[in-house]
């Protein structure tokens, strides 16, 4: 039997991890029962983790069905670096190289075999020669054409169940709507799935839509402020991708252009230029992104509108994927919509496209939290604001909007949930059209409830309400409107609903300022990031396999010097202990060597203030006896809590007070200097406090 402490285990000794993310040990749990499984997981949520690690436990081989190479390579290289033997098999390797993996597959030497579906073909004759024990189906949302991103090839994968009915077939996607969830159960054929649907809500990300005025002017002071940091503009169309970069390239900027019609070798080479930061960023369409495991890209821009909210939401999601404070911004233009309005009605599902269309345009135009719109577009309702969007920064003012609610989602209840927006407005108006005479809709009750409102206020109203996640629209059902678990609370139980009075030019926003935040170049993390990258070089890697962004922070703020403290961070397993441990030690120990410190205060110093504080005086008393400043006192209160002592912070700051600096904390990117968090909030709070509010968030983020 396979316990909770053999899965830890193997996820710290191969892995690095000591502790498993949202979702990811009960899919691993499900897989090993032999289950059918459906994981949804946001970019950055660990998907890869609930097949790499069963397929290290099971006695055959895992077959993992990837869409792009790039993305094989990748994942196959970071199994090599962690000490896990795989391989990937497709139509760019010679006879002799795929005969050699044939080979170490049916000596079963491999654990993980990546595949596209176009190269299955390749393991036809192998399959009765192996031990199949998990299919994985990574981005399995190319299957439906309910989806953002459907692929032909995927349509086949059914039937892979058909042929081992008792081999669990996982399918993982980041973005998901509920129509789409629906349709991969059914057409991979899965038996009775179990399905996890983490949540889809990226803390670290900031999301901000700025109007597209001057917007090269704009992308070149953003990326001016962030000399050392990865980001990806996505582009609409293949000519703005090359002009876009060779703008930013006068600028001074190491920019490419990616795109399907540059030839193969050369967007392979922009490629692994941006993954091996050769390249600091790639302009492209939205062709680039799903190969790139890249942990360590600070930022995401969108130069056009996208076309649905899950592309976005997929987009996004390559930023910040260590999990550190990542920024996106979306231009907005109405040129944009007109033009992707004209592709979708060409395309495929040309109605539900379009829907989805203005989905994404009624995100762009919202004056409501854009995180909360996010997570109730794929079903995850959420009451708070997010804090850490343009919108939550810059609030518009809010006015009762209960009752305009109540009869709008009145409306939607007297309609039985089957009519579409303009229908409902038109509802709530009174209109008089053939559509609600033959209907008969004129005799219900809430018949043209909203009279006196104008039709373009009141159908924003009500796109605001399913930003707040009262209603959402049912794309898989001509686009018809429906209440969801919140509006019974309006309805029925008293909830209060706060919209903003309708802008008529959502342009006339203005977009915020850049936070300068030019790393220092001689800091420990820098130092560390440039070993990354020698050996990076060395070895023909991508620097991340090496270590993430996110391990290489931790280890500038712990220092860890010895292979029991380096084991500590996670992200090292005993593999790459091994082979980077003493590497990254060295400089670590060079570093606190060389660096110019003041003379540590001897640790009876700290136990002084100690005894004194526990003997019941006061602060102020402590620094008079002691004849030292509050500010020292205060000091050694928070390195004396940080140290293992029991101490009660929350008496000289409230955990309101804690919370303000804790975002502020995510925007400052958990900087420990105090005067950004003194600027940023405006001098509302002391040095005192937010020196001990950091120590309170330090220790509370410490890894168990």
């Amino acid at each position: 039997m396979i316990t909770s402490q053999i899965l830890h285990k193997t996820l710290k000794d191969n892995f690095g991890f000591e502790k498993f993310r949202v979702n990811q040990e009960q899919v691993i749990n499900a897989i090993l029962s032999g289950q059918d499984a459906l994981a949804i997981m946001p970019t950055g949520g660990g998907k890869s983790i609930c097949f790499q690690l069963p397929a290290l436990l099971l006695s055959g081989i895992t077959i993992v069905i990837s869409p792009l190479i790039a993305l094989m390579k990748d994942q196959v290289d970071s199994l090599k670096a962690n000490g896990i033997a795989a391989c990937f098999i497709n139509s760019t390797q010679t006879e002799i190289e795929r005969q050699s993996h044939f080979d170490s597959l049916r000596d079963n030497k491999v654990k993980l075999v990546y595949v596209a579906p176009e190269s299955l073909s390749y393991l036809e004759n192998l399959f009765s020669q192996i031990s199949i024990s998990l299919i994985a189906i990574d981005e399995a949302h190319c299957i439906s054409s309910w989806g953002h991103d459907f692929r032909p090839a995927y349509t086949n994968l059914g039937y892979l169940k058909k042929r081992f009915p008792s081999t669990p077939v996982l399918a993982l996607t980041a973005t998901a709507d509920k129509a789409t969830r629906k349709d991969i159960s059914k057409q991979l054929s899965l038996k009775k799935p179990m399905s996890f649907i983490s949540s889809f809500d990226r803390k670290n990300l900031s999301l901000e839509v700025r109007p597209a005025l001057d917007r090269v002017k704009q992308i070149i002071d953003f990326i001016s402020n962030k000399p050392s940091e990865s980001g990806i503009i996505y582009c609409l169309s293949r000519k703005t991708t090359e002009e876009l970069a060779e703008k930013l390239q006068k600028a001074g900027i190491k920019a490419k252009a990616y795109h399907a019609g540059f030839d193969n070798s050369i967007r392979s080479r922009t490629q692994d230029d941006f993954i091996n930061d050769d390249c600091q960023v790639v302009c492209a369409t939205i062709a680039f992104g799903m190969g790139i495991d890249k942990s360590n890209v600070r930022w995401v821009i969108h130069y056009n509108l996208p076309k649905n909210i899950e592309g976005y939401y997929q987009e996004i999601g390559r930023a910040g994927r260590d999990g550190l404070p990542s920024e996106t911004i979306l231009f907005e233009s109405y040129g944009d919509v007109i033009q992707l309005q004209k592709f979708a009605s060409q395309g495929l599902n040309a109605e539900v496209q379009l829907a989805k269309l203005e989905r994404m345009k009624q995100y762009a135009d919202a004056l409501s939290c854009r995180r909360k719109i996010l997570l109730s577009y794929f079903g995850e309702l959420v009451t708070e604001n997010c804090g850490n969007c343009d919108i939550c920064k810059s609030p518009p003012d809010f006015f009762d909007g209960t009752i305009i609610a109540q009869k709008v989602l009145s409306a939607i209840i007297r309609l039985k949930e089957s009519e579409p927006l303009p229908v409902i407005v038109d509802f709530l108006r009174g209109s008089k059209n053939s559509y609600i005479f033959e209907k008969e809709y004129q005799n219900l009750k809430t018949y043209g409830a909203a009279a006196d409102i104008s039709w373009y206020d009141c159908n924003q109203y009500i796109i605001q309400l399913i930003n707040q996640g009262y209603c959402e629209i049912a794309f898989h059902q001509q686009n018809n409107i429906r209440l969801t678990s919140l509006a019974r609370e309006v309805l029925f139980e008293g909830e209060k609903v706060q919209l903003t009075t309708v802008q008529k030019n959502i342009l006339e926003k203005t977009g915020s300022k850049d936070l300068k935040t030019k790393p220092a170049a001689n800091s420990l993390f820098e130092k560390l990031r440039k070993l990354r990258y020698e050996i990076s070089k060395e070895e023909n890697v991508p620097a991340y396999v090496i270590f993430s962004d996110a391990a290489l922070r931790q280890m500038e703020n712990k220092r860890p010097m010895s292979d029991a403290e380096m084991i500590a961070i996670d992200g090292v397993g005993k593999a790459k202990l091994e082979k980077y441990g003493d590497a990254f030690i060295n400089i670590i120990i060079e570093f606190q060597k060389n660096k110019t410190v003041k003379p540590k205060k001897e640790a009876g110093t700290y136990k002084e203030t100690l005894l004194l504080f526990q003997s019941g005086l006061t602060v102020d008393k402590i620094a008079l006896k002691r004849k030292l400043g509050l500010g020292t006192i205060i000091s050694h209160l928070a390195k004396l809590y940080l140290d293992g002592e029991t101490l009660d912070l929350h008496q000289f700051v409230s955990k309101q007070e804690v919370k303000l600096i804790y975002d502020a904390h995510l925007i400052l990117e958990k900087t420990t200097a105090l005067k950004p968090y003194f600027d940023y909030l405006e001098e509302k709070l002391g040095y005192d406090k937010i020196r001990l509010a950091l120590a309170i968030i330090e220790k509370e983020n410490r890894p168990t």
